[in-house]
C-alpha cells in the first residue's frame, strides 16, 4: 500500500538538520525499498527547509508510522507529520524524477 507523509518543521528543526543530517540520510538509505521517494520542502528556491515529503510503499499504516517515528529527524521533537494513503494516476506508467 502506498502512503505519503507530509512533514512540517518547527523553527528548532534548522539546528536538528545540522546535527542529525547524516543520520537522517543514512536512515533513508537503509529503508529505501520502503521509503521510495523523500525530500525537503521550502517556501521558495534557496530558502530554508520548512518540512518534507516521503512516498512509502509499505504493507500498512502501522509500518508507515514506525518508519516515520524511527527517523532521527522525527525523534528530535521538532517536526510533525500528516499521513495519507496515496494512489498514482496512470498506475502503469513509470515515473522518473
Amino acid at each position: 500500500m502506498r502512503w505519503i507523509a507530509i512533514f512540517t518543521d518547527t523553527p528548532a528543526m534548522l539546528a536538528v538538520r545540522q546535527q542529525q543530517g547524516q543520520a537522517h540520510l543514512d536512515f533513508l538509505a537503509r529503508h529505501k525499498t520502503e521509503i521510495q521517494l523523500a525530500g525537503g520542502c521550502r517556501s521558495e528556491a534557496g530558502g530554508d527547509y520548512i518540512g518534507g515529503l516521503w512516498v512509502m510503499e509499505v504493507p500498512n499504516r502501522a509500518r508507515a508510522v514506525a518508519l516515520i517515528e524511527q527517523d532521527p529527524y522525527f525523534s528530535s521533537g521538532a517536526r510533525q507529520y500528516e499521513l495519507r494513503t496515496w494512489g498514482k494516476a496512470f498506475e502503469g506508467e513509470m515515473v522518473v524524477l
